[in-house]
C-alpha cells in the first residue's frame, strides 16, 4: 500500500515538472504580445487665438434704494412698476398733515421772535439816547443790549427751526434721484414708513450696463496691456451666457484701486452697450478676453487626453514604438482642440485614438489588424 502511493505521488510530479516546462516552451514559441493598433498624430504648434474665461456679474453702472427719509403713511404712488423715470419725476408721497402743521407753527414762533426783536431794538435804541444825557442807569443799558442779543439768537433759531421743518415737508415727497428704470414698489398705498429704515423701491440706470469679474493679480498686467492698445469696436471683450454671446462688445469702465488680500484677486468693471436691454442686474455671466497674442502655441486634438483623479495625460510615441505616459498643464479649449502650456514639444507624436487598450510600456502600431476569416491577410482597400 505503501509502495502504490509512492509510485502514485511520482507520476503527479513528473506530470506537473512536464506541463511547466511545456508551457513555459509555449510562451517562449509566442514571443511578446502583439503590438496594439493606435492612431497617432505628430504635435504641431499653430498661432493660437482664444479666449480667457472668467465668471462674471452684470451690475447696473449706477444704482440707489430709495429709502423714506420722513416717517409717516403712503399717501400716493405717481409710477407704474418697471417704469422709466426722469431725474427729479415725483415718486410717492407721505402724509404730509403734521409736517405742514409742524412748519405753520415753526413760522408763527419766528414771527413772534421778530417781534420781540424788534421791541427789544427800539427798547436797546431808546436807553442809548437816555445814556448820552446821563438820565439812566448804566447798568439798564446793559440789559438793554444783552435783551437785544438774546433776541436776535432767538430769531437765527426761529429760522433754522422752519428751514427743518420745510425740509421735512418737501422729504414727504420723493423724486428720483437719477433718470433711470424703477424697479417693482416694495411698498402700497397706506404702507406706514419709517424715516431712515424702509426701502421703498430701486432705481438704476440701464444703458449702458456694467459687468464685475476678478483678474487674478499674476495675470493684471497682462489684462491691462490688452486694454492699453485696444482699438475701437474691438472684439478683446464680449460676454456669454451658456453657449450664446452677446452680440455687442465691451470696454473697461474700471479698474478697482487695489487687490483683495484674501483672494489675490483685482476686480474689472466692463461697460456694455443694452440699448435693447437684454442685461439685466444680477445676471451671471462668462467674460470672454480675445488672447490673440501672436505667439506660437502647442494645440492638440482633445480627444487624446485622459484623466487621471484630476490630472491629464497623453500618450507619447519614443523608440521601438513604445509609449510613455506623459502629464500636461493644459490651457483653454479652441474648438474640438486643446491647448497645451506645458508637457510637449512640437514634433512629438502622441496617441489620439485606440488609448483605451494602452498602458505604460505598450508597444504601439498604426497598421490596422485585418478582418477575422482573413487568415491574417490585410482587408482588401475599396
Amino acid at each position: 500500500m505503501f509502495l502504490t502511493s509512492i509510485k502514485t505521488w511520482s507520476v503527479i510530479s513528473c506530470a506537473v515538472l512536464l506541463a511547466a516546462c511545456g508551457g513555459k516552451q509555449t510562451a517562449q514559441q509566442a514571443g511578446p504580445p502583439p503590438a496594439t493598433p493606435v492612431t497617432v498624430d505628430e504635435v504641431r504648434s499653430t498661432d493660437a487665438v482664444y479666449y480667457d474665461e472668467y465668471p462674471g456679474t452684470v451690475v447696473a453702472l449706477n444704482q440707489t434704494e430709495i429709502r423714506a427719509q420722513v416717517t409717516g403713511y403712503v399717501t400716493a404712488i405717481y409710477f407704474k412698476d418697471g417704469d422709466k423715470v426722469s431725474k427729479g419725476q415725483r415718486l410717492y408721497s407721505i402724509d404730509q398733515q403734521l409736517y405742514s402743521a409742524n412748519l405753520d407753527q415753526a413760522v408763527a414762533n419766528q414771527q413772534v421772535q421778530e417781534t420781540n426783536l424788534l421791541k427789544a431794538q427800539k427798547d436797546a435804541d431808546r436807553y442809548h439816547e437816555l445814556d448820552k444825557k446821563d438820565a439812566i442807569a448804566k447798568q439798564q443799558v446793559d440789559y438793554a443790549d444783552a435783551a437785544l442779543e438774546a433776541a436776535k439768537k432767538q430769531v437765527a433759531a426761529a429760522k433754522a427751526n422752519v428751514n427743518a421743518v420745510k425740509a421735512n415737508v418737501g422729504f414727504a415727497t420723493i423724486v428720483a434721484p437719477f433718470s433711470g428704470t424703477i424697479g417693482i414698489s416694495q411698498v402700497r398705498s397706506g404702507t406706514s414708513v419709517i424715516a431712515g429704515q424702509t426701502i421703498l423701491n430701486t432705481i438704476s440706470t440701464d444703458d449702458p450696463m456694467a459687468v464685475d469679474f476678478p483678474v487674478d493679480q499674476k495675470s493684471f498686467y497682462q489684462f491691462a496691456k490688452k486694454e492699453t492698445g485696444k482699438k475701437a469696436n474691438d472684439s478683446t471683450f464680449s460676454i456669454a451666457f451658456g453657449k450664446d454671446i452677446y452680440p455687442f462688445y465691451g470696454s473697461v469702465n474700471t479698474i478697482d484701486r487695489a487687490v483683495d488680500p484674501q483672494t489675490g484677486t483685482i476686480k474689472i468693471r466692463l461697460s456694455f452697450p443694452n440699448k435693447e436691454k437684454m442685461l439685466k442686474a444680477g445676471m451671471n455671466t462668462t467674460v470672454r478676453i480675445l488672447n490673440a497674442d501672436g505667439g506660437q502655441s502647442i494645440v492638440i486634438p482633445y480627444k487624446a487626453v485622459t484623466e487621471q483623479l484630476g490630472e491629464f495625460f497623453v500618450y507619447v510615441v519614443g523608440d521601438s514604438s513604445k509609449v510613455s505616459q506623459r502629464k500636461l498643464v493644459l490651457g483653454n479649449p479652441i474648438g474640438t482642440n486643446i491647448l497645451v502650456k506645458d508637457g510637449l514639444k512640437e514634433g512629438e507624436k502622441i496617441v489620439v485614438e485606440g488609448m483605451q487598450n494602452l498602458r505604460q510600456g505598450s508597444v504601439v502600431t498604426t497598421t490596422q489588424p485585418a478582418p477575422q476569416g482573413q487568415g491574417g491577410a490585410a482587408a482588401p482597400k475599396k
